[in-house]
């Protein structure tokens, strides 16, 4: 069994704004599309194991790069988009928060009736991952979300989150069946999370004698905890700070946007028209496409696409946000009609970003560039939860005095 990680996220009130939950279930379904146009079925069930690509996702779609919030509200808009049309792309998300997370079984029985899958072991697959997270590992967090994303061949994913409330963080739980081997032993390959400290942990290799006589042992802490630990750890602080943030890669993107170099990329040619600030926009979310496992170490940075709902890194430039959906949505549907230019030139950003950061040194400020895209937010329909963007007050005295 692979289980792709932990991370550990700090817990935020909120919501997330109708006008903010429409894009994100647009740009979200879109971004679904495509990789499966790209890759396959399969692709999409393996990123989203991936909790470093999943919180870049959920950056790229607008939320607040470290919030407990991603969770809830990326599923959220990824089950709203996917299931209309799932038979055709042939995935399919179950589950959810609370009450929704409860429907699950009957969610499952009904998609093994419509494919043909064995709907009783969907559903133990189901109920044994949160157990596993909530019973056999006693971390301190106690599951409230859970969500099953299938592909119509039986291959699936997990993504769960649970709560303490005694740190104020939430943690969220990745599953992938590809290599399934055992629920009960080792299904980890790395975790993601903050140590904190001995846990409960019944999967381990040297678990068995304990698993045996659990009764004996339940007081007791486990000689030897988990072997490969692999931490991320985001802060609390809730702003976009310039260590949290690969300045080279941010910079390249930037730079990207405002010097496109058309004449190594013919199909670039095919984007024409579109902004610098959109091209920014939709080089990250061609990044979330098609780069690499080893391009999300960094998942702060993929807020400068979109911004966040509350404002950090900046407001969310809802009319860059509309287009990029548009270019998307389009180059999807093109694909599907056999006609593949759009979807190469969105790739081509990826590249020509990658090759740019061969040769880019950084040589401004994180600060700098947040102050610039608060400034000039307004002038893409920026939003937050508090309100519309303004123009700062010189700007505002002189458009209007």
């Amino acid at each position: 069994m692979k289980k792709s990680g932990f991370a550990d996220l700090p817990l935020h009130n909120g919501h997330v704004p109708k006008w903010l939950a429409e894009r994100m279930s647009k740009l979200g379904g879109a971004i679904i599309e495509a990789i499966i146009t790209e890759y396959g079925k399969s692709e999409v069930i393996k990123r989203l194991s991936d909790p470093a690509w999943f919180q870049s996702l959920g950056c790229v779609l607008g939320m607040d790069w470290h919030s407990s919030g991603i969770t809830t509200s990326v599923m959220g808009a990824l089950k709203t988009a996917i299931n209309p049309i799932a038979s055709d792309l042939g995935i399919y998300i179950c589950g959810g928060r609370g009450k929704h997370s409860r429907k699950t079984p009957q969610e499952l029985i009904a998609i093994a009736d419509k494919t043909g899958l064995d709907g009783e072991k969907l559903v133990k697959s189901s109920r044994l991952s949160a157990k596993v997270d909530n019973t056999a590992i006693q971390d301190g967090f106690q599951i409230y979300l859970h969500s099953f994303i299938l592909s119509d061949e039986g291959e699936w994913a997990v993504v769960q989150q649970g709560m303490n409330g005694n740190t104020g963080y939430a943690r969220r739980y990745h599953w992938h069946s590809k290599e399934l081997q055992s629920f009960i032993e080792e299904p980890h390959t790395f975790i993601y999370g903050r140590n904190q400290g001995q846990i409960l942990n019944l999967t381990h290799q040297s678990a068995e004698e304990a698993r045996s006589g659990i009764l004996n042992i339940s007081q007791e802490n486990p000689d030897k905890m988990i072997t490969e630990i692999r931490k991320i750890r985001l802060p609390a602080h809730h702003d976009v700070k310039q260590k949290d943030v690969d300045l080279k890669r941010l910079g390249t993107v930037l730079a990207l946007a405002q010097e496109l170099p058309t004449h190594d990329f013919e199909s670039l040619l095919l984007l024409q028209g579109l902004g610098p600030r959109t091209l920014q926009s939709l080089t990250l979310v061609s990044e979330v496409i098609y780069g690499t496992q080893s391009r999300f170490s960094d998942p702060a940075r993929f807020s400068f696409a979109y911004g966040g709902k509350d404002g950090h890194p900046f407001p969310v430039p809802t009319k860059t946000y509309d287009e990029s959906i548009g270019v998307l949505k389009t180059a999807v549907n093109r694909a599907k009609m056999g006609q593949s230019d759009r979807l190469k030139a969105m790739n081509a950003l990826t590249t020509a970003a990658q090759r740019m950061e061969q040769d880019f040194v950084p040589n401004g400020n994180l600060d700098d560039v947040i102050k610039k895209e608060r400034n000039e937010s307004w002038k893409y329909g920026g939003k937050t939860v508090f309100g519309d963007a303004k123009p700062p007050k010189g700007q505002q005295l002189f458009l209007f005095g």
